[in-house]
């Protein structure tokens, strides 16, 4: 198995973080670049965010998508209208091409779902031709998403049986400043630069925040139902007076920041 994501279908993952990718892609394609022509991989697809923007940005050749989520690749398939963008499942450790097929590779929010993320990053340089680029984004669980620390944070607070499962959502592969650009230069990728791309999380409400956290991807919703009596009803509570502070239900807005890497593969 080549990711940690628990998946729970294409709409529960637009609902929770997919539309926070939508804020983050263009960003990360102004990193990552793009140019007339290319061939283009993207690694980690998910259900379009990236994928569907490369086209608008630049006539390219072709864009290969893939996802370790065969729902994911599906809901690509079915909204996809451009005969440039395949989408297939595929395995960010084993990506299903030759060497040196693309003129560029990206992957965006999934080196920190892979328990291997070394062997995805030597897998992109392995299909991108000399001189070619290879980019990545992720989150910075750790320190950089005030909207998840304040739930998780919380929560541990009050029930003890969460705080491995807080530590396991801050403390994820290439999260901590540096340690991207570190596995890219590993790798023997060139050029390296290394950045940090922020967003605005914005909820409309308490609940547009709560409910897509609980039910979203993921088990919590499974995790929430096997706590003692009363204290999923304790956490939300502390959740809601946290969101809140003091004021009126309503519109809340966290800043989200991402750590974005790229490099050149040798032409050596």
């Amino acid at each position: 198995m080549s990711s940690t994501f628990v998946a729970k279908g294409a709409d529960g993952y637009d609902q929770y973080m997919g539309r926070w990718s939508k804020r983050l892609a263009p960003l990360f394609l102004d990193f990552a670049g793009v140019a007339e022509g290319e061939r283009i991989i993207d690694v980690g697809c998910g259900t379009g965010s990236l994928t569907f923007l490369i086209p608008d940005r630049a006539n390219v050749a072709a864009i290969e998508a893939i996802d370790f989520e065969p729902k994911f690749v599906e809901a690509l398939i079915q909204r996809n209208t451009d005969r440039r963008i395949s989408a297939r499942q595929g395995d960010a450790c084993s990506i299903p091409f030759g060497e040196n097929y693309f003129d560029r590779a990206m992957s965006m929010l999934v080196l920190h779902f892979v328990p291997t993320p070394e062997l995805a990053i030597a897998e992109m340089l392995r299909v991108v031709r000399p001189g070619g680029i290879v980019a990545a984004t992720v989150w910075d669980t750790f320190g950089g998403m005030p909207s998840q620390r304040m739930f998780w944070d919380t929560f541990a607070a009050i029930e003890p049986t969460a705080l491995v499962r807080r530590d396991s959502s801050f403390v994820r592969p290439m999260t901590f400043p540096g340690e991207m650009a570190r596995g890219f230069k590993a790798a023997g990728l060139d050029n390296i630069i290394d950045v940090t791309l922020t967003i605005r999380m914005d909820f409309a409400s308490f609940d547009d925040y709560w409910f897509p956290l609980i039910n979203g991807q993921g088990t919590l919703a499974a995790f929430f139902s096997t706590l003692p009596q009363g204290i999923a009803e304790q956490v939300q509570a502390a959740v809601r007076r946290a969101y809140l502070s003091g004021q009126p239900d309503g519109p809340r807005s966290f800043v989200s920041a991402a750590w974005a890497v790229k490099g050149t593969v040798p032409t050596r």
